[in-house]
């Protein structure tokens, strides 16, 4: 049972696996379908005519959409496959001179689809080498001689105004311009460059000097005032001492003993305080004059 059904199983397979593709292909190259992708678009000529611009994805049966011509369009005529998925460029450094005469340099941004087809096609044989050269020649002549400072300062009114020279003309080439975006300003001199560095460097130089000084101004003010106001307090402290003192020493000449123990204690410390040698003696009579008589010199002996 088995043996039986296998060449049944091969032919069927190999149906499968070489028919099938080979029959898709006769019928799409006579023309009974075609299939467009997302964001694709085909276009059909014949003798010089364009018959249809299918821009709708999914399967179409050209018989429908071309007619009897659908037959012989593969074989006699083409099929143009065109690519409408949004694409981008950048142009590094495009060369611009700012009206104070510096040299400069313009990065662009730039995104760009295929709006016609069959101007696309049929209006350049280059379109988006032309729309290279039309953006660059559009950035060199639009945005030299600008100020330098709002060459800096206005990428937006920069971008807008590439963009409105330059979407006409590729309208008519079939394509659409999208977004355009200054993306980068730099100075092309490196002389210029090195200039401005040390111009730059000198000036913080300079603002940092200043701010050291002010720093310096303003803690001298400050120290001088908080000087100024000390030898105020001092003085009046001075000032107001004897007055002070007096007071105090009246109110002790009040009490004589309070009296003698102070001044004695005064002269006490008054002695310790100094650099005299001392010498204490116990007692009185000779061993005192002894022992006074003993540090000194012979000669002051009598």
């Amino acid at each position: 049972m088995i043996m039986e059904l296998l060449p049944t199983v091969v032919v069927t397979f190999l149906m499968m696996m070489f028919g099938i593709p080979i029959f898709l292909g006769i019928v799409k190259l006579f023309g009974f379908y075609t299939i467009v992708e997302e964001r694709q678009c085909r276009v059909f000529v014949l003798f010089g005519k364009v018959l249809k611009v299918i821009d709708e994805p999914g399967l179409h049966f050209l018989l429908f959409d071309l007619g009897p011509a659908a037959l012989i369009v593969n074989l006699l005529g083409k099929c143009y496959v065109i690519d409408r998925r949004l694409d981008q460029e950048y142009r590094r450094s495009e060369p611009v001179n700012s009206e104070e005469g510096a040299p400069m340099g313009i990065g662009i941004w730039y995104e760009m689809w295929v709006s016609d087809p069959v101007a696309y096609l049929f209006k350049n044989t280059d379109p988006r080498g032309s729309l290279r050269a039309n953006v660059s020649n559009a950035t060199v002549r639009c945005l030299s001689n600008m100020p330098l400072g709002e060459m800096l300062g206005t990428r937006h009114k920069m971008s807008q105004t590439v963009r409105d020279e330059v979407s006409p003309r590729s309208n008519e080439w079939g394509y659409q311009l999208g977004s355009v975006y200054i993306r980068k300003v730099h100075f092309r001199d490196k002389d210029m460059i090195r200039q401005i560095e040390e111009k730059v460097v000198n000036r913080l130089r300079q603002v940092t000097s200043a701010i050291k000084q002010a720093g310096a101004n303003q803690v001298s003010v400050i120290t001088s005032s908080a000087e100024r106001e000390a030898s105020i307090e001092f003085g009046r402290a001075s000032a107001i001492r004897p007055s002070t003192l007096g007071a105090a020493l009246r109110e002790i000449a009040k009490q004589p003993e309070v009296v003698k123990a102070l001044f004695e204690i005064l002269e006490t410390q008054k002695v310790v305080d100094g650099s005299a040698r001392l010498t204490l003696m116990g007692g009185g009579g000779l061993l005192q004059s002894l022992l006074a008589a003993k540090d000194k010199p012979p000669d002051s002996i009598l």
